[in-house]
């Protein structure tokens, strides 16, 4: 069983950095954890900055751990905006995203619409071939690779079903709505200053409602666990377990985590 976070917040002289620390093992992460984080800094309803809620998450994983935090750009980097920089294109989503891409030492995946920011042990091998990749969450991507690293996934708030991990599935599973036809010509400079075009296949979800919340439903405890962080309701899953099991869905119904 898990233990009560709210409880936690009656510890006697226990502030809030120790109590946030303290739900976040709770909940079940460890000192060498590959976490990949989808947050709501809203949901958590606290005082602390992004910087203190990534120091509080790095401070838990460890040196021998690895943070990932998605720096998606699709919004800011299209066909009619097509140049993306590794050090200079901000993430379109979130406070952390944004905040985290910034940080001294951070590593970031050259990809123009699905980059990934990641600080800590594996960080530039999970970041460092993503621009092979000719789709979005391809074989190369940190999304896919995240199984292969014992990986967890952690959604602060009501995020679930902003699951990019999931469109990898999707990718592999070959479902008929996650790609478009044809390819986006993208300009991307790396951290070095390298500039190169890549043709890349875009996301293709015209008509199509993501359901990733479906998720809860084929995962049982110990692959997904809930609790609290802060003021904010939280899932952490098994990255494997998500993989094995949605991908066997995806290849027996193609739109069992979408609506048309």
């Amino acid at each position: 069983m898990i233990a009560d976070p709210d409880a936690l917040h009656l510890v006697l002289g226990m502030n809030m950095e120790e109590s946030f620390c303290i739900q976040l093992r709770s909940l079940g992460i460890c000192e060498g954890d590959v976490v990949l984080v989808h947050s709501s800094m809203k949901a958590l309803g606290t005082k602390r900055t992004p910087e203190e809620v990534i120091g509080d998450i790095l401070g838990v994983i460890g040196p021998d751990g690895t943070l990932l935090v998605p720096a998606l750009s699709y919004d800011n980097v299209t066909a009619e905006n097509p140049r993306f920089s590794v050090s200079a294109t901000e993430p379109c989503i979130g406070l952390i995203p944004k905040t985290f891409f910034r940080m001294d030492g951070v590593s970031r995946s050259a990809h123009p619409t699905h980059s990934v920011c990641a600080y800590g042990k594996h960080a530039p091998e999970m970041t460092s071939q993503h621009s092979l990749d000719e789709t979005p969450v391809g074989p190369h991507s940190p999304f896919t690779k995240l199984p292969e690293y014992k990986g967890k996934i952690l959604f602060v708030g009501d995020t679930v079903n902003c699951c990019t991990f999931m469109h990898g599935l999707e990718e592999i599973a070959g479902v008929p709505y996650v790609l478009k036809k044809d390819r986006t010509r993208f300009i991307i400079e790396d951290k070095d200053g390298t500039v190169t075009e890549r043709d890349i296949y875009c996301h293709d979800f015209i008509g199509i409602k993501q359901e990733y919340q479906r998720i809860k439903d084929i995962l049982a405890y110990p692959d997904i666990k809930t609790g609290k962080v802060a003021m904010a309701g939280c899932f952490l899953i098994d990255s494997r377990a998500l993989a094995e099991k949605a991908l066997a869905m995806l290849r027996e119904d193609p739109y069992c985590f979408v609506s048309k």
